[in-house]
């Protein structure tokens, strides 16, 4: 059976790691690292995200300063409280969560974040810096997935990397880390042809698409790493009355790869807390750079 990369594991100990560091930090410098996540509308799943990220600064101390708008809001109300968070002392990191609303321009408002509090990597500025090599706030679930990796010992430099997706959230930037640590790379996306048998060159296959359990067995090269990033909600086939109506799956097939592959990822479990405490690292990453102090636990 393949070997489970425990994201939720790893986060947890990334998180205890650097409860230490922030209690000496708040002593010594007067406050803590602080995150704003701002939020519009009520959308669920965008709620879930927020809480998650809200009891992951509080169980390592961090500052909490986010901000829900009704979903009726204006572009003006939130670029003037982004622009207001880009000058507050007290914030080292922001992120407008998303999906927004269709009436809001994500793009010009995710433009607004100063790039040095870019929590969630996916300013231009940022990306360019990603592209060319340079140090900088990376996006957050690919640098969780570097760091699930690096973790866990599994081998780049000269392997084949093959990446389904193309989204500027994962496929692209996790292709640029792939690349940046001498993987292979090749990336493959709904117009790419014999798509299976690309899969099936892959050591490492990163799963992007949001289509539950699209990768099958019959896609994966025996001993592969698997990593898969969806999280889909579906009808939970379990119908006894105390089962939950949805539940949470990957793009992955995890019963039927999990016995052919050399190391997988779970879904829940594996790279969604990873996501979470990559912002927490991008936040402390910048509080950092602006006390001018060492980032190290």
């Amino acid at each position: 059976m393949a070997q489970l990369l425990d994201g939720k594991a790893l986060a947890k100990q990334i998180q205890t790691d650097r409860l230490t560091s922030i209690q000496h930090w708040n002593r010594r410098y007067g406050r803590p690292p602080g995150l704003a996540v701002l939020m519009v509308g009520d959308n669920p799943a965008s709620a879930a995200y927020v809480r998650n990220k809200e009891r992951a600064c509080a169980s390592i101390g961090m500052a909490s300063l986010g901000k829900n708008f009704p979903h009726n809001s204006s572009q003006a109300a939130i670029t003037q409280e982004i622009l207001a968070l880009n000058q507050n002392p007290n914030v080292d990191g922001i992120l407008v969560q998303l999906p927004l609303p269709d009436h809001l321009d994500a793009t010009a408002l995710l433009n607004l974040i100063d790039p040095e509090k870019d929590a969630d990597g996916l300013h231009p500025i940022n990306l360019g810096r990603l592209v060319r090599g340079e140090p900088g706030l990376r996006s957050c679930t690919p640098a969780g997935i570097m760091r699930l990796l690096q973790t866990y010992n599994i081998p780049l430099a000269g392997k084949q990397a093959v990446v389904l997706g193309r989204s500027i959230l994962v496929g692209k930037p996790i292709g640029l880390m792939l690349l940046a640590a001498n993987a292979t790379l090749t990336m493959a996306h709904s117009k790419s042809q014999n798509l299976a048998k690309l899969t099936r060159s892959a050591d490492i296959l990163v799963a992007a698409v949001g289509i539950p359990h699209f990768v099958t067995q019959d896609m994966v090269k025996p001993g592969a790493t698997v990593i898969d990033v969806g999280i889909n909600s579906i009808e939970n086939p379990d119908k006894r009355p105390q089962a939950k109506p949805s539940k949470l799956v990957g793009d992955v097939d995890f019963a039927a790869v999990e016995p052919i592959a050399g190391a997988i990822t779970p879904v829940p479990g594996g790279i969604g807390p990873m996501t979470v405490a990559m912002l927490l690292e991008n936040t402390i990453l910048s509080y950092c750079d602006r006390l001018q102090i060492p980032h190290s636990p």
